[in-house]
């Protein structure tokens, strides 16, 4: 179930302060984005896998739906010794958010909360009894001191994979972008990251009823490209215990070079 080192919709959140406006027309900050990111993954967690991986990003905005989404496809260079070799060769995540403001005509902001929304997210990766998860709950865009606006949501989980199937706890989830560095030529430096932190989990279905990860990354960004080191910190991810046979708990770190259309 990874997670993407976040994307240009996040940057475009992190650029206004301001609660969202319907009053006249719903479509007047539509936008969209896509980009190629070819990755590498170094003791990435559960698992200490090592390996690369290309991950077509893309998000926008059209009315009340705000969306974001990735597809990572693993082992673009067909290596034999890769760990990803015989594994499944795709990753799909969807994250449609829906404005309540939007839906109802109202402004419902109030305090640092500048948006409301109904969050869902969906993640599988096409495998017989691979992750098949939905998520749905509340979201809302918050304005952070020195971060700016900061996507938080807060769901449950609704696990279909094989004979879990089944509420399983809670995740809260955060994303932010945050620019720290402007450059002459138009580039700039920022620190962008996540934390996804699961509770309550049934432990019926897993061994550690909580656990999560956080992304810490910095990228530089231009019009048309962007390198990154990203340093990401688990605990008991997804639910599984750490333990010597299979590690879930510690650090991994991420490569990424990107192209942005």
């Amino acid at each position: 179930m990874r997670k993407t080192l976040l994307g240009l919709s996040t940057m475009v959140l992190a650029s206004t302060g301001f609660a969202a406006d319907y009053s006249d027309d719903i479509h007047k900050n539509d936008y969209s984005w896509r980009q190629f990111n070819l990755m590498y993954a170094f003791d990435e967690l559960p698992g200490e896998s090592s390996h690369d991986y290309l991950e077509i990003e893309f998000g926008g905005r059209s009315g009340i739906v705000d969306l974001y989404g990735y597809l990572d496809i693993f082992n673009v260079t067909s290596s034999d010794s890769s760990d990803k070799a015989d594994n499944d060769k795709m990753f799909l995540k969807l994250a449609p958010r829906f404005s309540l403001d939007g839906m109802t005509g109202k402004d419902l902001s109030f305090g640092a909360v500048q948006e409301l929304y109904v969050s869902t997210l969906f993640s599988l990766d096409g495998g017989q009894d691979g992750t098949n998860n939905s998520f749905i709950g509340l979201g809302a865009d918050v304005n952070v001191p020195w971060l700016g606006k900061v996507g938080m949501n807060l769901y449950g989980l609704y696990n279909q994979t094989g004979t879990a199937s089944g509420w399983n706890g809670y995740q809260f989830s955060a994303n932010w972008f945050k620019p720290i560095v402007n450059f002459d030529n138009g580039s700039f430096l920022a620190y962008q990251g996540y934390v996804d932190y699961q509770f309550g989990m049934d432990s019926d279905y897993v061994s550690a009823t909580d656990g999560g990860a956080t992304f810490q990354g910095l990228y530089w960004h231009s019009k048309q490209y962007a390198l990154g080191y990203g340093l990401k910190i688990y605990k008991d991810v997804y639910g599984i215990e750490d333990s010597s046979g299979f590690k879930s708990s510690g650090v991994s770190h991420y490569i990424a070079a990107t192209y942005k259309f």
